[in-house]
């Protein structure tokens, strides 16, 4: 049975961390292809189950050892009809490995879990994050999100996160077809350089506008997929962003453009990168989960880990 579905609301009374960056980590550092970016085939193999899994288990160990909650994100960020379908892998395809995701992250939870657990189904966005080729309405945005929250109410996750999602109206979709079949919902946009989401709204606009469309459904809001420096101007400057209650930071400075075009890792500064989501955690007490994104690992966590809790 779900934890903390019924009572997803009251969760965040103490700090989570909450780990999304295993892709950039995979390709750079393990050397793992990964075609469109999309980690749901590892579910496909023993040896990607296993790697999958000791990625939940190193979240839960760090989590006990500093005292902190930790928030499992499911591999399924690419797992929509449209990242899938180049990948060959259809609609009953996508509803069993959905399925098999919150599955093995609830296998690691019983098996690790002496750290307060949350299993977040990680919900990604239909199109390119950073430059969406075009933008749906909330109705079409609700429509193509609820298969996959459909696969997923059955099951034993406790949250469905939609991750570095780039518009309002697909944020307002996700948040809808999630309401649609009982599960709580958090909202995660990326920001760009200058602290706005990549179409130029800022960002407490955007949390508004999603709120006024889903009835202010999604339990709080989140940013990733951005260094601290990118939307550490931004906090507490308006009302609506009193509803934000989560940082997952990239290691780089570099703007999402130049990650693109990358050919090596920029894992920034571990440490570094600890202090600051530290004194931002500090200088604004509403912030509960806080973690690493693309180019961190490991290190990184633990030094955000170390920041946060002391």
């Amino acid at each position: 049975m779900p934890a903390y579905r019924a009572t997803f609301s009251q969760v965040l009374d103490r700090l989570f961390l909450d780990y999304v960056g295993m892709e950039t980590y995979l390709i750079f550092n393990r050397g793992v292809d990964l075609p469109g970016f999309a980690t749901f085939p590892l579910l496909e193999s023993d040896d990607g189950r296993n790697m999958l899994m000791g990625y939940c288990r190193e979240q839960i160990e760090l989590a006990r050892e500093y005292g902190l909650g930790v928030i499992l994100e499911s591999p399924t960020w690419m797992a929509n009809a449209d990242r899938a379908a180049p990948l060959g892998f259809g609609a009953e395809d996508l509803r069993r490995l959905n399925r098999a995701a919150i599955s093995l992250v609830a296998e690691a939870r019983d098996r690790f879990g002496d750290a307060p657990t949350v299993l977040s189904a990680n919900i990604g966005p239909r199109q390119d994050a950073y430059a969406p080729a075009s933008q749906m309405t909330v109705g079409d945005a609700r429509d193509y999100h609820l298969p996959q929250m459909q696969s997923l109410a059955g099951t034993e996750v406790d949250v469905a996160s939609g991750f570095t999602i780039a518009y309002a109206a697909e944020a307002a979709g996700i948040s809808l077809a999630a309401r649609d079949v009982g599960l709580p919902c958090v909202i995660s946009f990326t920001v760009e350089t200058d602290g706005r989401l990549p179409t130029g709204q800022p960002l407490a606009a955007a949390i508004a506008e999603v709120d006024a469309a889903s009835d202010g459904y999604p339990a709080y809001y989140m940013i990733n997929c951005a260094h601290p420096d990118h939307f550490g101007a931004v906090l507490g400057q308006d009302e609506e962003l009193s509803r934000l209650k989560g940082l997952v930071a990239n290691a780089s400075r570099c703007s999402h453009a130049e990650l693109d075009e990358a050919k090596t890792l920029d894992d920034g500064n571990p440490h570094e990168l600890g202090q600051l989501l530290g004194r931002i955690k500090r200088d604004h007490p509403g912030i509960t989960v806080l973690g690493g994104c693309c180019g961190t690992d490991l290190r990184h966590m633990t030094e955000i880990a170390a920041a946060v809790s002391g």
